[in-house]
């Protein structure tokens, strides 16, 4: 079902609204049926049928995480500038999709329930992205491990303290993580760490991008993080050309 709804005014949009002075845009309402029942999503088509695709996903649910977080929202407007069709969604349990939190492993169906509504729609792009701020970046690469179709990955303060990434050995992708200099939940040694141990596909280049002074949330640093993936998607050519390591 698809229905146009102005995405809603809350905190994290007014915050938005605020620092950029964009107007707010009509964007569909998509109910999809999920592994739970209903997902509550924002979908935008790009210009063409076979415009290159990206799923955006929410920080940690559990938390007041919501497709409308400022990382999230800015990052889906991102993708949307540059002619994706691009697509955010609530996990289970968060705004009005069904379910409950589920610690990751039903998270984690949710987004393939996502990206395979995403993918039906455009069947004839060759081009996907997963972005994922904070636990959405969680979330992300697992899917990245099972979805051999994705083309790259961004990933958003990646939480390396706390939750287990060693799926990722090695990264599967090329991509690019972005994180705060200052981000005391998140140390940017840990993230060092982490590029290390899954940085050994051959063929496979993550980037990271440490950004001066910024926090877990960007909270000053949000136009630097998004000049970031913006300057990435313009080097790969919206993924058409993905860097590659010896």
């Amino acid at each position: 079902m698809i229905t146009c709804l102005e995405t809603p005014p809350d905190y994290d949009i007014s915050l938005y609204q605020f620092y950029t002075r964009e107007p707010l845009f009509f964007m569909p309402e998509v109910i999809i049926n999920g592994p739970e029942g209903r997902l509550e999503c924002r979908y935008m088509p790009g210009p063409d049928q076979n415009a290159p695709t990206a799923l955006i996903l929410h920080p940690e649910p559990d938390k007041n995480g919501t497709m409308n977080n400022r990382v999230t929202f800015s990052t889906y407007k991102l993708f949307q500038s540059r002619g994706f069709s691009v697509m955010r969604f609530n996990f289970r349990g968060v705004g009005r999709s069904q379910g409950v939190f589920d610690n990751g492993e039903g998270e984690l169906s949710d987004a393939a329930t996502a990206m395979d509504w995403l993918q039906s729609q455009h069947p004839g792009s060759n081009i996907c992205w997963i972005a994922g701020f904070s636990f959405g970046s969680w979330i992300g690469m697992q899917l990245l491990m099972r979805r051999p179709e994705i083309t790259g990955f961004i990933s958003l303060s990646p939480p390396a303290s706390t939750h287990d990434f060693t799926f990722l050995a090695p990264c599967p992708a090329s991509g690019l993580i972005v994180h705060g200099s200052k981000n005391e939940q998140v140390p940017h040694p840990k993230v060092d760490a982490l590029i290390e141990k899954i940085s050994k596909q051959k063929g496979v280049a993550i980037d990271i991008n440490l950004i001066d002074g910024a926090n877990h949330f960007f909270s000053t640093h949000l136009d630097e993080a998004m000049s970031s993936v913006s300057d990435y998607l313009d080097r790969t050519e919206n993924g058409a050309v993905m860097p590659t390591a010896d």
